[in-house]
């Protein structure tokens, strides 16, 4: 549900459903992750880029932010709330 964070914090089942909808997936992990493996078509912006990179994130659909534990991708995802993003999803792990 959203809340006063600004985005809506969602499971698996609903990553993969709204990922046939068309929604963009964004992995913040490592380059370390990362080589261990990649959801297809995520686009990857480590989270310590992302202040950078954020204008690469399209808004035209909604945007999952992913990372291992959902901790950093809660980070981002309040963040870019905080730029004006309004259909953020964080991926609970």
């Amino acid at each position: 549900m959203f809340g006063l964070s600004g985005f809506k914090e969602v499971d698996v089942a609903y990553v993969a459903e709204i990922a046939t909808q068309g929604a963009h997936l964004i992995d913040v992990r490592t380059e370390a992750e990362v080589a261990q493996g990649v959801i297809d078509g995520a686009i990857h912006i480590p989270l310590h880029l992302l202040p950078l990179r954020a204008a690469d994130i399209p808004q035209d659909k909604p945007v999952v932010i992913y990372c291992r534990s959902g901790a950093r991708s809660a980070q981002a995802c309040a963040f870019m709330a905080s730029k004006g993003y309004n259909n953020m999803h964080n991926r609970m792990a």
